[in-house]
């Protein structure tokens, strides 16, 4: 198999890249399972754009940088905001259906951002509906081949990157694929924790292998925990939107108190870190297992209206959002670190490329502004799919993958992610990081193992407390820490 271009992933940005290179040869997307299963697929509450008539892109600019705690890079955050209102046009003009209001489009607003510039679609189904429409254009291009249950093993190439090895899982065969450039699309790593909100496929397979190939790694140890994931026996660590805070939901805890203005001004709107670090302060004071999510206070219908999906997947587990309130805790939710990339996805090895969740362009600093992600994806899958246009052709010998120090074990059920929901989650200490390191390299490698070793590494590197990194034994931000951990296989750790 040599297309011309290799895309790793069909989430948001993966098919957004996939179109930009159609019209200058050959496509090949792959999926590990089905190419409707990514994080794309789950992303209720929204993507932000500066497009209502109170709202401007610098104002957006702004409330980025604040959430990113002095980590943001600035031409990046610039990038996204300033490209956005055309991307979200574009996805318009090829047939998104966001939700509208009076003939207009319709914006809510969630935590820490300044106006209400949040569109959604189909009231909670704003990934699905912008993956759709993406994979509907990317379809009607005949240069785009699409293979579902291909799992990519490694990346071939020494010190370049010219192609991967596939698992075709249906064939049960090893299949090479060699290409002009290779992008990592590969979405998140929330299964590298215990509790998570992200779908079975996000285990950090791109990053994985993109440190095993040598490429750099930035800002691994900024983890993004969701402040509401339904926290209930038996049922799925679902994503409860931070769009319900947005209209008017409320924190209360196991005594029926409201408890965030105690946190942050902005109470139940405060950024995310800070929402999540409130909830488990209470939690341990209160001695439960969880808070609760109450919008029952809201009129009649306006929940089923609004949240269909959420409100249909809460009452499936015995809860009726329009009587009651939602058991919730945090889980993990989402990465700002992967694979260090500069504005247009190119990696530190030539030929390799990264974009959406996968990447680390610097553009969520330490700390993501709530449905910046989807933006994120179309925007920066749109320039790594111009700029991998433009890349010289990789000469890979036909046989020879990439060396990965064999192949990747079968991690022990639940070893991994207990490890670093214990020392590497929402509150970390020292001690508690060199211990997951002790335990995480006597692990079996696999892209969990990797994945978690480079998170508390980089974690207890970063000797102080910023956006969604919280040490108890360095409690304050540090100004020798404003900068991005860089990591790579032959490197080190580094500060830039």
């Amino acid at each position: 198999m040599e297309p011309d271009f290799l895309v790793i992933g069909a989430g948001v940005a993966g098919l957004r890249a996939a179109i930009e290179l159609a019209e200058a040869g050959r496509v090949l997307v792959v999926a590990k399972e089905s190419l409707r299963e990514s994080s794309s697929e789950y992303a209720q509450g929204g993507i932000a754009v500066a497009l209502s008539d109170d709202d401007e892109v610098e104002l957006h600019e702004q409330d980025t940088l604040y959430a990113g705690d002095g980590l943001c890079n600035r031409a990046a955050v610039h990038t996204l905001v300033e490209e956005g209102p055309a991307a979200i046009q574009e996805l318009i003009d090829w047939g998104a259906e966001f939700d509208r209001s009076g003939g207009g489009l319709a914006f809510t607003r969630e935590g820490a951002h300044s106006r209400s510039r949040i569109l959604h679609a189909h009231g909670d189904s704003t990934g699905r509906e912008i993956a759709r429409t993406l994979y509907r254009k990317a379809a009607s291009l005949p240069n785009i081949e699409f293979r579902s249950y291909a799992a990519t093993i490694g990346l071939l190439g020494e010190g370049c990157v010219g192609g991967a090895l596939l698992h075709d899982v249906a064939a049960n065969s090893f299949v090479p694929v060699h290409a002009r450039a290779v992008l990592l699309a590969t979405g998140g790593l929330g299964c590298v924790f215990r509790n998570t909100t992200n779908p079975d496929v996000a285990t950090g397979d791109g990053v994985a292998m993109a440190y095993r190939a040598g490429a750099e790694i930035s800002d691994i140890e900024f983890v993004q925990f969701h402040p509401t994931a339904l926290h209930l026996e038996g049922a799925p660590r679902f994503l409860l939107s931070e769009a319900l805070r947005g209209e008017g939901a409320w924190l209360t805890n196991a005594m029926g108190e409201r408890f965030m203005e105690r946190y942050h001004p902005l109470r139940e709107l405060a950024p995310r870190d800070v929402v999540a670090r409130a909830i488990v302060s209470e939690m341990e004071r209160t001695g439960a297992d969880h808070v609760n999510l109450d919008l029952s206070h809201r009129e009649p219908g306006f929940i089923r209206h609004r949240f269909p999906r959420i409100y249909e997947t809460c009452l499936r587990y015995g809860i009726d959002l329009e009587r009651r309130a939602a058991p919730v805790a945090p889980a993990a939710h989402y990465a700002m670190g992967g694979v260090r990339t500069d504005l247009d996805g190119r990696s530190s090895l030539p030929g390799l490329f990264a974009a959406g969740e996968a990447a680390c362009t610097g553009v969520h600093g330490a700390n993501r502004l709530a449905s910046n992600s989807l933006l994120e994806g179309v925007v920066y899958g749109a320039r790594a799919g111009r700029a991998m246009r433009e890349a010289a052709p990789v000469n890979v010998p036909a046989t020879e993958p990439m060396k990965m120090g064999g192949p990747q074990g079968d991690d022990p059920p639940n070893r991994v992610p207990d490890i670093a929901w214990k020392y590497c989650g929402i509150v970390r200490a020292g001690a508690g990081l060199e211990e997951a390191i002790r335990l995480l390299e006597a692990a079996p490698q696999s892209s969990e193992q990797i994945v978690a070793l480079l998170i508390a590494r980089c974690a207890l590197a970063r000797e102080e407390s910023r956006g969604a990194h919280f040490r108890t034994d360095f409690p304050e931000k540090r100004a020798q820490f404003e900068k991005h951990s860089v990591v790579s296989k032959d490197g080190g750790i580094e500060f830039r």
